[in-house]
């Protein structure tokens, strides 16, 4: 009897570890050496272009210690892990001598996210919206500044294990509390503070400079000015369009910027409950004249290039790295066939979307055009890594 129910028992076991679905192994970056010939189409690129991206990133490294993480992703190394690198970049002159730099100085590596060679590449570009230094009629949807009770918190400060974790809130009764949501804050949370950089006139378009991170603010009087992001809420980043596949409101293969859009100003009424589903918001800072002057700033404080600047996830790659990508793009003509990009990139952005070891965002530049390609860019692709030769990669090779 003792020995039915041992068997009995054994098969219940088997039968239930049989339902339960396979867990997907954590992210982890994987990397597997590779002759630059074998990264396909090095030959053709403008490596220069990405050579005075990576300039850009130097000089941000110029003023910090050498004994310094490069940034959060331990792949990165210390500060003068690079010093060389760019002191080399320096003396680079035209494109031939630019693809010689890039092959002596760095070494190529293949990435994966465990076996997943494969991942989600999207696009982002810098807006452009009509805006009043005052509130009236026309100019009704603020813009604000970080609130000054807003405290944004580096978790990797208190434990190395959550490094590349951040938080933000308020303090309350000696307690760090959540920030007010989106809704909240559209109901009036932070009204008559003090906090409004700028009014803009479409309550939607304030949404997509949210999710884009910075833009161009354009008076009426002529002049443009540029904003960049200050901090969040620290609310968790919910893609609407998520939410509009959930609904059955659109396919999950139809969801871009352009369909978004298409869906709120068909659907005004409830417009503001879906942007409200994304509780997270954005806090912004103007630039100043000359930090202004070469184009929207990114998390490492430089000036993206359109079309060379790539946002990643700072847990698995530093901000500097030269990467090598190649990716399905959507045309400039919606109706026009999508084309491959295969070109040099740097690490010079990060988003609270781009998230895992292969992901992706590729600044695309200022304007209309730029949006017409960003917006609709949610595609397949690859990378390769291109790390200084001499740093120790060995934790993390296949």
């Amino acid at each position: 009897m003792l020995r039915r129910r041992a068997w009995a028992l054994a098969a219940v076991l088997i039968a239930m570890q049989a339902c339960v679905p396979e867990q997907e192994p954590p992210d982890r970056l994987v990397l597997r050496p590779v002759p630059f010939h074998a990264l396909p189409g090095w030959e053709a690129d403008d490596h220069a272009a990405a050579l005075g991206a990576l300039r850009r990133s130097c000089a941000k490294l110029a003023a910090r210690a050498d004994d310094e993480a490069l940034d959060v992703a331990p792949l990165g190394g210390r500060v003068g892990d690079w010093r060389a690198v760019c002191a080399g970049a320096e003396g680079v002159g035209e494109e031939g001598e630019a693809r010689a730099f890039f092959e002596s100085r760095f070494h190529a590596y293949e990435a994966r996210n465990n076996a997943e060679a494969q991942g989600l590449f999207t696009g982002y570009y810098e807006p452009e919206l009509r805006g009043s230094a005052r509130l009236d009629a026309r100019y009704t949807v603020p813009l604000y500044g970080r609130p000054h009770d807003l405290v944004s918190v580096d978790l990797g400060l208190f434990r190395p294990a959550l490094a590349g974790g951040r938080i933000a809130g308020r303090v309350s009764e000696g307690a760090l509390r959540p920030y007010a949501s989106r809704a909240e804050i559209d109901a009036g949370a932070l009204a008559e503070r003090g906090l409004e950089l700028a009014w803009v006139e479409d309550p939607v378009d304030a949404f997509f400079l949210h999710i884009q991170g910075s833009g161009r603010i354009a008076f009426e009087d002529g002049s443009t000015r540029r904003i960049a992001h200050a901090a969040s809420n620290g609310h968790a980043y919910r893609a609407i369009g998520r939410s509009l596949v959930e609904r059955g409101a659109l396919g999950a293969d139809e969801v871009s910027m352009p369909s978004i859009r298409a869906w709120l100003a068909a659907n005004p009424g409830q417009a503001s409950a879906l942007m409200q589903e994304n509780p997270s918001y954005i806090f912004f800072r103007w630039l100043e004249e000359g930090e202004a002057a070469d184009g929207p700033v990114g998390a490492q404080g430089v000036a993206l290039t359109a079309g060379r600047s790539l946002a990643v996830d700072r847990r698995f790659v530093p901000l500097t790295a030269p990467l090598w990508l190649e990716a399905g793009v959507p045309g400039p003509d919606p109706a026009g066939k999508d084309r491959r990009v295969r070109r040099l990139m740097v690490a010079q952005d990060s988003g609270s979307a781009i998230r895992g070891p292969v992901r992706g965002d590729v600044f695309w530049g200022t304007g209309d055009d730029a949006g017409a390609i960003a917006g609709r860019m949610r595609h397949a692709g690859r990378y390769w890594l291109l790390l200084p030769r001499g740093l120790d990669v060995s934790a993390h090779l296949d």
